[in-house]
């Protein structure tokens, strides 16, 4: 990490809300793609100066994923329970250090970047839980015609279970100001 690395500004928030109801957008050719590829460079050095630095082993995959750079820190060893000290309890630490890269990222490019981190698999079967109670939740609606609040989530929870619902042909609202903001599920009138 350069000196100029931390020297970038935290932003306002962790996910903007009007990303929320969004769905992303898939990357184009060329310009965006490899916009996608350098960013998802640029964290994988930045975390795997991290884990040297925290004597943790990890190899780090990078993707893009519906329009984002998406970086995994994996690890053969112990099944990965090494790593579950950068996730947290409830994926706390995993957030911190996702807007961490994302800083890392945006003080290289100069552009904010909507990277998106994982663990250790946590966000896959955060991704996982989620999607099924969305779609108890969708059932809920389809067949009682009333709207369904679900519990408050941070906004990547938000947008699994937008996703979910759009695809179910139904909408969805996010309601409420942080840290109690939640997806509220309509049916279509």
């Amino acid at each position: 990490m350069t000196e100029t690395d931390t020297e970038t500004p935290v932003p306002g928030g962790a996910e903007n809300d009007a990303t929320d109801a969004v769905a992303d957008k898939p990357a184009g050719e060329g310009e965006d793609t490899s916009r996608l590829e350098a960013e998802g460079d640029i964290a994988a050095d930045y975390l795997e100066e991290l884990l040297d630095i925290a004597d943790i082993d990890g190899d780090i995959d990078i993707d893009i994923d519906h329009g984002r750079a998406a970086v995994e820190i994996v690890s053969e060893e112990d099944g990965g329970r090494g790593l579950r000290r950068l996730v947290g309890d409830d994926g706390e630490v995993l957030d911190a250090l996702q807007e961490l890269t994302r800083l890392a990222v945006q003080a290289r490019t100069g552009d904010r970047s909507r990277l998106m981190l994982d663990i250790a698999g946590h966000r896959q079967a955060r991704r996982n839980a989620l999607t099924e109670l969305a779609n108890e939740a969708i059932a809920q609606v389809q067949t009682g015609n009333q709207d369904v609040s679900l519990q408050a989530m941070n906004p990547f929870e938000r947008k699994v279970v937008h996703d979910a619902v759009a695809a179910a042909g139904l909408v969805s609202d996010s309601e409420g100001v942080e840290p109690n903001r939640r997806v509220v599920i309509r049916a279509r009138s």
